[in-house]
């Protein structure tokens, strides 16, 4: 793994670095906070993915979440949205909801995106023994938590895994891919026609379909300008209250979607996290 930066930060080490990933046979560069620790202590993790058109660097720059990992002692990870490289394929008419800063979160089966948008292999399998192999990470007290289509990447890979993540938490999730024009587009280009394979890969649907975690957080802002047309967390309520899931929704008066939102509420999220990873 290469360092590319670190720095100082509320007495923690705010790195970047880039390895080669091969789950989608591409360099990728990811994000992490890892705060002041006894020698041979462990701490406890925090995934957070990042949304359309994000790199690593967004919530690095703009998520103001190390003091608050610094005072609850949580690593914080935040990789790519993904592959890239001269190899990787793009959408064809350069959109930003589809390919390079768009893979979903998925393991894409249909070509050309097959060979590279691997994401939920490179989140789920190849990124935590890397985190668990080069940084003082207790793989034992996971959570993680995303932003739009990070939040539906953490919604979904949190009901994926529930024995893995001790707290799923989401700002403005994307919660039912299937019946929206972003989820849509990038479910059909990704993983082709068959709705079944889509559903593994939507929350509400997986809820449908039965799987549970005890408890979701969600903050939402009322003012977001994508809340009724891609987001629908009306979707999330309903689901969850048939399932009997604890959902928190927190509709936030006068917010939208932007890091000025996630960064008003990232430490409520945060503490809510680390109280579940004690």
């Amino acid at each position: 793994m290469e360092t590319l930066s670190t720095n100082l930060a509320h007495g923690g080490t705010q790195g970047v670095y880039r390895h080669s990933s091969a789950a989608t046979d591409t360099d990728m560069t990811l994000s992490v906070f890892v705060p002041d620790h006894a020698d041979g202590e462990k701490l406890p993790v925090v995934w957070y993915l990042s949304g359309l058109t994000c790199t690593h660097a967004n919530v690095t720059d703009k998520g103001e979440y190390r003091r608050a990992c610094a005072e609850h002692r949580l690593i914080f990870v935040a990789p790519d949205t993904s592959p890239r490289g001269e190899s990787v394929p793009d959408d064809p008419d350069g959109a930003y909801d589809f390919g390079l800063g768009a893979g979903f979160y998925v393991n894409a089966t249909q070509e050309p995106w097959a060979a590279h948008y691997r994401m939920e292999t490179y989140v789920t399998e190849e990124l935590p023994e890397l985190i668990r192999a080069e940084f003082p990470a207790d793989m034992t007290r996971q959570s993680i938590m995303g932003h739009s289509m990070g939040g539906h990447g953490a919604l979904t890979i949190g009901l994926s895994y529930p024995d893995r993540y001790k707290a799923v938490s989401a700002f403005a999730p994307i919660v039912a891919p299937s019946r929206v024009p972003w989820g849509q587009k990038a479910l059909s280009g990704y993983l082709g026609p068959d709705h079944g394979a889509w559903r593994r890969h939507d929350a509400v649907a997986l809820i449908e379909d039965g799987a549970r975690v005890a408890e979701l957080l969600v903050d939402q802002g009322a003012d977001d300008q994508f809340l009724t047309s891609e987001l629908r967390p009306d979707l999330l309520r309903h689901a969850c209250d048939q399932a009997g899931i604890d959902l928190t929704l927190n509709i936030r008066a006068g917010y939208d979607h932007s890091y000025y939102f996630i960064s008003t509420f990232m430490a409520d999220q945060l503490a809510w996290h680390a109280a579940r990873l004690r």
